[in-house]
C-alpha cells in the first residue's frame, strides 16, 4: 500500500484549491476555486484565495452543499487520493461534527412533516 506524499522541505505547502481537490471536498479545482471566491472557504477564520498556502495545523471552514465542516489540516498532498487516504490527512471538529448530526436530524423531521400526496399529479 503506498502512502500520501509526505511533506518535505519542497512540499511544505499546497495550494488551497488543490488541498481542497486532493482531500475529496470538491469533485474538481474548479468547483474548489469558485467556492472559495464566493466565500464558502475561510482559512484560520478568514476569508482567502485560491491561490492560499495551505500549512499542517491550519483550521478550514467550508461549506459542502448544506453542510458547513471545520476541519484541522493534518497532512499535505498534491494528487487526489482515495477517500480513505484523504480523510487522513484532515480531522473533522467535534464541534463540527456535532453541529452537522443536528442538522441532519432536523431536515429528516421536517420531512417527515412535509405534506406528500397519496398519488402521482395528474397531467
Amino acid at each position: 500500500m503506498t502512502t500520501p506524499k509526505a511533506t518535505t522541505p519542497q512540499n511544505d505547502s499546497i495550494r488551497l484549491d488543490k488541498w481542497l481537490w486532493a482531500c475529496r471536498f470538491y469533485k474538481t479545482r474548479a468547483l474548489a476555486k469558485s467556492m472559495i471566491e464566493g466565500g464558502k472557504v475561510h482559512y484560520n477564520e478568514q476569508r482567502c484565495k485560491a491561490s492560499r498556502h495551505v500549512e499542517i495545523g491550519a483550521t478550514i471552514k467550508l461549506a459542502q452543499g448544506t453542510d458547513e465542516k471545520t476541519v484541522i489540516v493534518l497532512g499535505l498532498s498534491e494528487r487526489r487520493l482515495a477517500a480513505p487516504l484523504a480523510q487522513a490527512l484532515y480531522q473533522e471538529t467535534e464541534a463540527s461534527t456535532e453541529q452537522r448530526l443536528a442538522r441532519a436530524e432536523l431536515r429528516k423531521t421536517n420531512s417527515l412533516f412535509a405534506p406528500h400526496p397519496d398519488t402521482k399529479p395528474d397531467k
